[in-house]
């Protein structure tokens, strides 16, 4: 049975940086809500800092889920987070309290809302002879035989890159053309779907305002603690931006300022990769943020919105 309309669970999803955290945290208060993390790397205890995980005055408002779960030598991925976001999210309507599934992680989203889809099981053989593979060859395959999902992904990812391509030759079929195939069960899950926008500007300045709190705040420490403890085995953690630029940082590749300038160029791609995304495959009702408002006042609007029917809205253009 589908959970009645005032406890089905609203998404708020956007581009790193957008404010997303803080709008969710406002919301809550305002409509009796718990928040679902949707954000791969929140997951793992001890990458706090380069994830801008909540703290813990934050959680203490508002119950936050799907943070820290797992450690660093643990494996974590889309099918696990529907397991959890799952469980989570019927313990929360069986409070009384509204769900809000509230991040940037567009695989997770779609995999919660869309299905899991059918993509193949890892195939070891075949999974080491890409590996063994340098990254150029990887990518010109994966720009030859499925050019939409070359557009997406970070190129820089090689975990990311070797799995789109794996899962090519595995089914001979391009890997956008799968997730593109998942049957669309969301009107079930999801009673409404939102997006954050920012000025680009303004979402570039709060960009680098974020990196330089971070390195500020002892990133550079907390990677070289959590190298300690599992992170450079960890190929899914090790991705996350912010953590393997300092890791580079530490092995002497480039000096702290040039890390910085270099967390921030990646994290603006990022963000852009994730706006691309997110136009491409979810279906968002977009929520245009101004530079000067408030959580709050965002909230209100969010709140507003829940309180009429969807109008649907041509989504806008991704910036340069």
């Amino acid at each position: 049975m589908n959970p009645p309309t005032a406890l089905a669970p609203v998404v708020l999803a956007g581009p790193t940086a957008a404010g997303k955290s803080a709008v969710a945290l406002a919301l809550a208060e305002q409509i009796n809500g718990e928040i679902v993390s949707v954000d791969s790397m929140q997951v793992y205890r001890g990458l706090d800092l380069g994830t801008a995980k909540p703290t813990a005055a934050e959680r203490s408002r508002v119950p936050h889920h799907l943070i820290d779960v797992v450690g660093l030598t643990e494996a974590f991925d889309a099918a696990k987070f529907v397991q959890l976001a799952g469980v989570a999210v019927a313990e929360i309507q069986a409070r009384g309290r509204v769900p809000i599934l509230c991040g940037g992680t567009g695989l997770y989203f779609n995999a919660w809302l869309n299905g899991l889809g059918e993509a193949p099981a890892p195939d070891p053989a075949l999974r080491a002879e890409l590996e063994a593979l340098p990254l150029p060859a990887l990518l010109d395959e994966l720009a030859r035989r499925d050019l939409p999902t070359f557009d997406e992904v970070d190129l820089q990812n090689r975990r990311r890159v070797v799995r789109a391509v794996e899962v090519i030759r595995l089914t001979g079929r391009a890997f956008s053309a799968q997730r593109a195939a998942w049957p669309d069960r969301a009107p079930a899950l999801a009673g409404r779907s939102f997006g954050l926008l920012r000025p680009r500007a303004d979402l570039v300045r709060r960009i680098d305002q974020r990196v330089e709190v971070m390195f500020r705040a002892g990133l550079v420490d907390e990677t070289r603690r959590l190298l300690e403890v599992g992170l450079g085995q960890n190929r899914t953690a090790l991705q996350a931006i912010g953590y393997r630029q300092v890791v580079e940082h530490l092995r002497g590749e480039r000096g702290r300022l040039e890390t910085i300038e270099w967390v921030k160029i990646r994290t603006r791609q990022f963000a852009k990769r994730q706006l691309t995304w997110f136009r491409g495959q979810l279906d968002l009702e977009w929520l245009e943020v101004s530079a000067d408002e408030t959580p709050a006042q965002t909230a209100a609007e969010l709140l507003a919105r829940l309180a009429r029917p969807r109008v649907a809205v041509i989504p806008p253009p991704v910036g340069g």
